[in-house]
């Protein structure tokens, strides 16, 4: 427990990142249900990345980790970024609703704005960044 005459360390925040190398293995494409999504968090260098992948009929989307609305991560829940028949993107905070192919948000606080892509695809049953 910190004292007036042991003070606690400031709080460092993690450097972010907003893009990733191409061709970093992120999972085996059965790992995601489809209509599915994941969550995943690369370090690069000394700064962190968070994104995450929906899968839905059989095409795979990846978006940054941040809603547009205020910028907070849109699931609340671990890989749950999608509403329970995954038919949209949910950002758990304010409710925004995205399409999930797409990223457009069709409704919600930012209605008529856009989720960050994040370039990958899926070769071989191997979702890669790209």
């Amino acid at each position: 427990m910190a004292t007036d005459q042991d003070p606690a360390p400031p709080a460092t925040e993690r450097r972010r990142v907003w893009t990733t190398p191409p061709g970093v293995a992120l999972c085996v494409e059965a790992d995601i249900a489809d209509p599915g999504s994941r969550g995943f968090v690369l370090q690069i260098g000394e700064a962190f990345f968070h994104g995450f992948v929906v899968r839905k009929a059989g095409q795979v989307a990846g978006y940054v980790d941040r809603c547009p609305h205020q910028g907070f991560p849109l699931a609340i829940e671990l890989d749950r970024y999608l509403v329970p028949d995954g038919s949209l993107i949910l950002c758990g905070w304010h409710g925004a609703v995205f399409e999930p192919m797409s990223g457009a948000c069709v409704g919600g606080p930012c209605a008529g704005a856009r989720l960050t892509p994040w370039p990958v695809e899926a070769v071989g049953g191997i979702i890669r960044t790209a």
